[in-house]
């Protein structure tokens, strides 16, 4: 599936398919290195000098409906996104190109915030540059460590000793979860507390925004501290992590977030929901009204649409919720991590499905990122539904064809929402 700003392949996927994406083909393409955008999201390591994108990264492509080159099924999977609350909603285009020149910015994720955040395509995190220390092993202790109270979910109050941090790179599991186990890759959303050993100021955090981090697992887009520290852990457990430099910003640091060059920071990360990437939502099943195509489940494949003969094309957005989900609301703004499969209404025929790659994708609501009838038709449903749109053309690619479908059509989609959260989208 595709978005306007970006998917998993601009007006595509990252594997050449054909989603909800832009309906406007005379927009120009900007690209942008991964490597700049995990920087940019606050949470990578910052560049020393402009960023040019390695021999495996894929540029990711803005406001383009000209489409990406077909990539391999495991280069999709390791695409993981490198953006979110910890890190920042990236303002404009023109900000991401002033880092690509070696301008670093920094935009807080305020509520305020009408732009939404980018995800980056995933690259094997880069190797550490000859002047900088490789990251170091994770343990679970050191000489001397921080004090954590507070419940699991709740804000966590964090202590700090006296003594300075000795350079360990900690990751402690202060309550041990009891739900699946996180995975390299799985898509994770976690909250945190943070706070900067060395200054001892505290870090914004997730709870201050009301919304969890969305992320894939040890994708190297996050800082390790985050990123890395989550693998191996049940979701329910609480994590103290110790960052030290090498952890965390690097040599760099981060002066929009207040961190030095040679800062140590404490982390306390509450790991809310994982997902595998081939993963769907389950319950009771409830049929389509009757003047909508039916849906056969089919698993973990794409499922099976069987349109209504000679049906009229509708004019408006229709919805149908076939599994009732007991998550939150998702709200306009935020990261979704979906399934889907689409087809066209007149005939039925699948143009695209993100079960066929067995890779779930993210996008941002509410920023025009993917067709317009996605944006109305998703948000507002609760996380851990299974929803049908019908979509007319008016609020899909209009009266351009895309790919193998044609012009002026009509679309059908089963769209399975997996989780919410800040970060995730493209």
């Amino acid at each position: 599936m595709s978005e306007k700003a970006s998917s998993p392949g601009e007006a595509g996927t990252a594997n050449g398919a054909v989603g909800p994406g832009p309906a406007s083909p005379e927009r120009e393409s900007i690209v942008v290195p991964p490597s700049v955008l995990a920087q940019q999201a606050g949470w990578g390591p910052a560049p020393a000098a402009p960023i040019a994108p390695g021999p495996d990264e894929q540029p990711q492509i803005f406001a383009s409906t000209r489409r990406r080159p077909d990539l391999s099924e495991a280069g999709y999977s390791e695409n993981p996104p490198g953006v979110g609350k910890l890190g920042v909603i990236l303002g404009t285009v023109l900000a991401l190109l002033l880092v690509g020149g070696g301008v670093t910015m920094y935009l807080t994720n305020k509520s305020d915030s009408k732009s939404p955040a980018a995800k980056s395509d995933a690259a094997p995190t880069a190797a550490p540059t000859p002047t900088e220390a490789p990251v170091p092993p994770i343990k679970d202790t050191a000489k001397v460590l921080p004090t954590v109270t507070g419940d699991f979910g709740s804000k966590a109050t964090i202590t700090l000793p006296k003594e300075a941090a000795d350079g360990t790179f900690v990751v402690k599991e202060l309550i041990a979860g009891n739900g699946p186990k996180v995975d390299k890759n799985n898509w994770v959303t976690a909250d945190f507390t943070a706070m900067n050993w060395t200054t001892g100021k505290e870090i914004q955090g997730s709870y201050e925004g009301g919304k969890p981090q969305l992320f894939q697992a040890d994708g190297g887009q996050l800082i390790p501290a985050l990123d890395a520290a989550v693998t191996g852990h049940k979701v329910g457990s609480r994590l103290l992590v110790v960052a030290p430099p090498a952890a965390a910003f690097r040599d760099q640091g981060s002066q929009g977030m207040g961190v030095g060059p040679t800062d140590n920071l404490v982390f306390v990360i509450d790991i809310r929901n994982a997902n595998a990437p081939d993963a769907v939502v389950s319950g009771d099943v409830t049929p389509p009204p009757a003047d909508f195509p039916k849906v056969k489940d089919n698993g973990k494949k794409a499922a099976d649409i069987t349109p209504v003969p000679g049906a009229a094309d509708p004019t408006e957005l229709k919805t149908a919720v076939l599994i009732q989900g007991k998550g939150r609301k998702v709200e306009s703004g935020e990261g979704v991590l979906v399934q889907y499969t689409g087809a066209l209404f007149k005939d039925g025929k699948k143009f695209d499905s993100s079960l066929d790659r067995g890779q779930a994708f993210s996008f941002v609501t509410g920023g025009g990122n993917v067709i317009e009838g996605w944006d109305k038709g998703l948000v507002g449903q609760t996380i851990g539904s299974r929803v049908e749109l019908v979509i007319p053309a008016s609020l899909a690619y209009k009266d351009q064809a895309k790919d193998t479908i044609p012009a002026n059509s009509t679309l059908v989609f089963v769209v399975d929402i997996l989780d919410a959260g800040i970060g995730g989208g493209s």
